[in-house]
């Protein structure tokens, strides 16, 4: 019967243990999978099922050892990677989530909070129907697959070792978190024009005739008119969240090559 040596069962573990971190890292921040209402056990469970698929494909070299300050390194290493690459790609539904809520406080929604099933945190009606929206199309688009395998492709580009993402990797991840903000406002402009629109229009008419009482039908009138709004511009919603998934997805495959 072969016995093995310590060093080789060490090796195998790393081989196996390292390319966990890094997929369970990313599992944990990432869209849908890092969500409040998947229990942390299936994450686990996921994570070491990849694990052990790609196990095989990993090269991990010889004089690194996964019971030493070096392995240590690799460690916190493949964590910062992991969370990077989850982390960027939540931006994106997090920039939808603003936009959201940027609608919401212009037509009076503001004080409809609600339960976040994903993130676990209280946002605004508007703002969760927007990401339940994106999350099924996400789900349709198999944007989980192309995050599996993008994971999959990383341990190639970016292997195992002594270099990680580097300042530049970090510095680009920073720079990716402007797309919060620029995505949000891509999402919610059409709508916020139309409403300021309606509030110019209420504010000649109140101009116009002084007696009249706004605040009894000027916020029913926009919030019905909001909500016709938000109606066609949810063709705008699904084109920019696609831009914004592609962009996206780019950004972690150009991130796991640096």
């Amino acid at each position: 019967m072969p016995i093995l040596a310590a060093t080789t069962l060490e090796h195998m573990l790393a081989g196996l243990f390292w390319p966990f971190v890094r997929i369970g890292s990313c599992l944990m921040v990432a869209p849908v999978f890092g969500s409040v209402s998947v229990p942390a056990q299936v994450r686990v469970v996921l994570a070491g099922g990849l694990a052990l698929l790609v196990a095989p494909l990993v090269h991990v070299p010889a004089a690194l050892a996964a019971l030493s300050v070096t392995g240590v390194l690799i460690t916190v290493q493949q964590i910062i990677i992991g969370i990077a690459l989850g982390f960027s790609l939540q931006l994106v539904f997090e920039a939808v989530t603003l936009g959201g809520q940027m609608i919401a406080n212009s037509m009076g929604l503001s004080l409809s909070y609600n339960l976040d099933p994903l993130s676990g945190t209280s946002t605004p009606a508007l703002g969760q129907l927007y990401t339940l929206l994106v999350t099924l199309l996400f789900l349709a688009l198999n944007g989980q697959i192309a995050l599996i395998r993008i994971l999959v492709e990383g341990f190639r580009t970016l292997p195992i070792g002594t270099v990680g993402l580097g300042q530049h990797g970090l510095w680009a991840v920073i720079e990716f978190g402007s797309t919060l903000f620029s995505g949000a406002l891509a999402v919610a402009l059409p709508a916020l024009t139309a409403i300021m629109v309606a509030n110019l229009a209420f504010g000649v008419i109140s101009r116009a005739a002084p007696t009249l009482n706004l605040f009894a039908t000027g916020l029913p009138v926009v919030l019905a008119f909001g909500l016709l709004v938000i109606l066609a511009s949810l063709p705008v919603l699904e084109s920019g969240f696609v831009r914004l998934l592609g962009s996206a997805l780019l950004f972690l495959r150009q991130l796991i090559r640096a």
